[in-house]
């Protein structure tokens, strides 16, 4: 099943030297960021994204499959895990597991049904279940509806280390995020992307791009396509569920923008945006956007023109089709692809 590889493809499977690198880089910039002043909770916000990208490109990217959904297992996760923390009262690191478990669990019964589909179907039924979990949550008691979860308590990891904000000694009623919290969600992020990186190169992850390439020519090796697919959904599903569980206990808020299409379409531009089936593709997408809804909160004017918070959206399908039309590799991988052709 060996075919000759690409630049681009090249590049989405770097060397182990050149992910070491890459990765330590990358660690390095998020560890000292916020000691170089860098807001925590804005970069916290980043890895969160980030991870949820990079678990959606795991489907995607690598396993060719396109869903329109996955938007719910990030906010079915941040609504368990909200509400354990707060009407439970566990412990963070346990409400972050108990919504994760639950994105897993729905993933496994997304995935049942959706693996039967391929393309344009798998898709769509993605989205319907999605936005049938949508309006469940709208109108079940326990989430609060359009006020969401709110004032979640970050509460103490291990019951040792105290995740909450710190006041401000030089603004009074202000308070610092609390480090010990941004770097637990250093460690959760780095740890994810690592095992998705061990998962794309183990034989399974093989498999899974066997798949993707020629599906009938798996079939006739005597893989199960419809197994592999839908372990690489229910992963996909359990990894977004930890960013969607993460986020809600950073941001002590469990709300519907989380479970709308809207944000089921913003991973897929993050995907895209730094090169999907790339590894640190997802990461460089999610820092763009996320980067640009932040800069654009506030409004920006150009030319004497003053542009409201409501063109982030404008803005952001913008770029969305320019990295369709001029670079459809994404950031990364074209990149990557320079990057062979300067040395070849």
């Amino acid at each position: 099943m060996s075919a000759p590889v690409s630049s681009a493809a090249a590049f989405a499977q770097p060397s182990s030297t050149v992910f070491v690198i890459g990765t330590a880089v990358m660690v390095a910039l998020f560890a000292l960021a916020p000691l170089l002043g860098v807001y925590p909770v804005f970069l916290m916000k980043v890895m969160c994204f980030a991870l949820f990208a990079c678990a959606f490109n795991l489907l995607l990217g690598y396993g060719g499959l396109l869903s329109f959904g996955h938007a719910m297992f990030l906010g079915t996760a941040g609504y368990v895990s909200a509400h354990a923390a707060k009407a439970w009262g566990l412990a963070p690191e346990l409400a972050i597991l108990s919504g994760t478990a639950a994105a897993a669990l729905l993933g496994i019964v997304v995935g049942a049904l959706a693996i039967r589909r391929q393309g344009i179907y798998f898709a769509m039924i993605t989205l319907a279940i999605a936005q049938m979990v949508y309006f469940f949550y709208l109108q079940t008691p326990f989430t609060h509806g359009e006020d969401g979860i709110q004032a979640v308590p970050r509460g103490a990891l291990f019951g040792l280390f105290d995740l909450s904000d710190t006041a401000d000694p030089t603004h009074p009623g202000k308070t610092n995020s609390s480090l010990v919290m941004y770097y637990f969600v250093l460690a959760i992020f780095v740890g994810a992307f690592l095992l998705i990186h061990r998962v794309i190169h183990s034989p399974f992850g093989n498999v899974l791009k066997a798949i993707r390439e020629n599906e009938p020519r798996a079939l006739s090796l005597g893989y199960d396509a419809e197994r592999y697919k839908l372990l690489a959904f229910v992963l996909s599903a359990t990894l977004s569920g930890l960013a969607g569980a993460t986020k809600a206990i950073v941001f002590q808020l469990a709300s519907l923008t989380d479970v709308q299409w809207q944000m089921s379409g913003e991973v897929v531009l993050m995907t895209l945006l730094g090169g999907m089936g790339t590894i640190f593709g997802p990461v460089v997408g999610a820092f763009v956007i996320i980067g640009i809804e932040n800069y654009l909160s506030a409004g920006i004017t150009l030319f004497g023109v003053t542009f409201g918070a409501q063109w982030v959206t404008v803005i952001t399908g913008f770029i969305f089709v320019v990295c369709v039309l001029a670079f459809r590799r994404g950031i990364v991988g074209e990149l990557g692809a320079w990057w062979a052709r300067r040395n070849a």
